[in-house]
C-alpha cells in the first residue's frame, strides 16, 4: 500500500515570499494535513528507493483570500505587460503567436539585472531534427545534449506547452535546456502539429509518434532508452502523461518516469482555481476557452479521456509521476486531483503546488526562486528513476584508461570526486538547473 502523506510543510518552507495571511492560512492546512497524515499513514511496498505518494493536502482546493503573485513572478509579468502581450483571448490566432511570450519577458529581466545564463546551462549542446508525425509528414523537434559527460545519455521526450495552438520549442527552451543540464540527460524537445490548422486528436497522435521515433533512433542522440522518461508542459503535459498510457496499452518500452507540468487534465472550467483565478496573467480562465475553441471541433471532444485525464478509470500500470503545479492558475485544482487519482490507482506520485507563482513559472529559475524549487525537485525525482547512473560508463571507462596507463588503480581527481558525489546524493541544490525562462 503506498504511503500518503502531504507536501504541504515542504510547500510553507518553500513560499518565503508569499504574503503573511496566505502563510497564516497555508500553516493552519498544514497543521490540519499533518494531523491527518498521522492517522492514515501505512507503510509502503518495495525497495526503500521508490518514491513515495505525495498528494498536497485539500486536493483541489485553493487560498481564502485567493493568493496573488509574489514580488519577483509579479516583476515578470509587469515586464511581459510592458512588452505589449495582450490577453490571448483577445487575439487572433496569428497575433496570438506572434505577441511577446513569458519567455521573452524573463529575459529583459535578466538583461535589466544584469543576469547571464548560467554556465551549465549555456554549455547545453543543441541541434534541430525532424521526426516523422503520425501522417509522416516531417515535424520540428530539437536535441539538448549535456555538456558533462560522454555518454550515452538518459533519455527525456518533452513536449512543449501553448494550448496546442501556439508556441514551440523556443519558447519553452530553457525547461529542456535545465532538464538537460540538472538531469544530465539527452532531452529531446518534441513539436506537434497545432490547431486551428490541425485539431484534436492530431497532437496526441503526433506526441505518440514523436514518443516511438525517437526512442527507437535513441542511438543517434547518444541517448541510453534504457533510462528514459516523458516530459511536458501545460499541454504537453497533458501529452506526457497521454504518451505513457499509450506506451503501456501498446506495449512499447516504458518510460521510468513521467514529469507532467501544470498539467490539462479535466475539461471542467468551474473548479476552485478556475473560479479563483478566472482571470489570472499569463493564463486566464477566457484563454483556456480560447484554446479549446480553436482545438476540438465539436465542444463534446473535450471530455475525451485523453483530455479529462482525472476521470479515466484505466491510470493503474504507470510509472512514478512528478506533477508540479503553480498555486496562480486555473488548472491548479485539476493538477492536484490528478495526482490523487493516480495515487488511488497505485501509481508513484509526487505532486507540489508552488506557492505565490503562476502559470508558465517553470522556466523562469533565473529570476524566480521559486522555479529553480521546482525544477531541483524534478530533477531529483528523474534522477532516482534513471538510477543515479548518468554517467556509469563514462566514468568505468576513465578508470580503465586510467588503470591501463599507469598500471595502478584508477583514482578519480578532486573534481571527479565532486562530481560523482553530487551524481550519487543527487542533491537538486547541488546541480544548479537555474532555467532562464518558459
Amino acid at each position: 500500500m503506498l504511503l500518503k502523506t502531504t507536501t504541504a510543510s515542504a510547500a510553507l518552507a518553500a513560499a518565503l515570499t508569499v504574503a503573511p495571511a496566505s502563510l497564516l492560512a497555508q500553516e493552519a492546512t498544514t497543521n490540519e494535513a499533518e494531523t491527518t497524515a498521522e492517522t492514515e499513514a501505512s507503510p509502503t511496498s518495495g525497495a526503500s528507493a521508490e518514491m513515495e505518494a505525495n498528494v498536497t493536502a485539500d486536493a483541489g482546493a485553493v487560498a481564502d483570500p485567493p493568493a496573488t503573485p509574489n514580488e519577483d513572478m509579479q516583476a515578470v509579468l509587469d515586464k511581459l505587460a510592458e512588452l505589449g502581450a495582450q490577453p490571448i483571448s483577445e487575439l487572433s490566432v496569428e497575433d496570438a503567436r506572434s505577441q511577446p511570450t513569458p519567455a521573452d519577458a524573463v529575459m529583459a529581466v535578466m538583461e535589466e539585472r544584469g543576469i547571464e545564463m548560467p554556465e551549465d546551462l549555456a554549455g547545453v549542446a543543441t541541434r534541430d531534427i525532424t521526426y516523422p508525425g503520425a501522417d509522416g509528414s516531417q515535424i520540428d523537434a530539437r536535441v539538448y545534449t549535456p555538456a558533462e559527460g560522454e555518454g550515452p545519455f538518459p533519455l527525456i521526450v518533452y513536449y512543449h506547452g501553448g494550448g496546442w495552438v501556439i508556441a514551440g520549442i523556443d519558447v519553452y527552451d530553457a525547461s529542456a535546456r535545465a532538464l538537460a543540464a540538472g538531469a544530465n540527460a539527452v532531452v529531446v524537445s518534441a513539436t506537434y502539429r497545432q490547431a486551428p490548422g490541425a485539431t484534436f486528436p492530431v497532437q496526441h497522435e503526433d506526441a505518440n509518434a514523436a514518443y516511438e521515433w525517437i526512442v527507437e533512433n535513441s542511438g543517434d542522440f547518444n541517448a541510453d532508452a534504457e533510462r528514459l522518461a516523458i516530459a511536458g508542459e501545460s499541454a504537453g503535459g497533458n501529452l506526457a502523461l497521454n504518451v505513457a498510457i499509450h506506451a503501456r496499452d501498446a506495449e512499447l518500452i516504458q518510460p521510468d518516469h513521467v514529469l507532467s507540468v501544470y498539467p490539462i487534465a479535466s475539461d471542467d472550467m468551474q473548479t476552485p482555481s478556475y473560479e479563483a483565478y478566472a482571470d489570472a496573467m499569463p493564463l486566464s480562465r477566457a484563454g483556456m476557452e480560447w484554446f479549446f475553441d480553436k482545438v476540438f471541433q465539436d465542444p463534446s471532444q473535450a471530455s475525451d479521456p485523453r483530455i479529462d485525464l482525472i476521470a479515466r478509470d484505466d491510470l493503474q500500470g504507470l510509472p512514478p509521476v512528478t506533477i508540479v503545479n503553480a498555486e496562480i492558475d486555473p488548472l491548479q485544482s485539476e493538477g492536484e486531483i490528478m495526482a490523487e487519482r493516480l495515487s488511488e490507482a497505485g501509481v508513484e506520485v509526487e505532486q507540489m503546488t508552488y506557492d505565490g507563482v503562476t502559470h508558465e513559472f517553470f522556466g523562469m529559475g533565473t529570476v524566480v526562486p521559486q522555479a529553480q524549487e521546482a525544477v531541483d525537485m524534478a530533477v531529483a525525482n528523474l534522477l532516482e528513476a534513471f538510477g543515479n547512473e548518468n554517467n556509469s560508463a563514462d566514468e568505468a571507462a576513465m578508470e580503465s584508461d586510467a588503470a591501463s596507463t599507469d598500471g595502478t588503480e584508477a583514482m578519480p581527481v578532486e573534481g571527479e570526486m565532486d562530481d560523482a558525489a553530487d551524481n550519487v546524493e543527487a542533491e537538486p541544490a547541488e546541480e544548479d538547473a537555474t532555467t532562464t525562462a518558459n
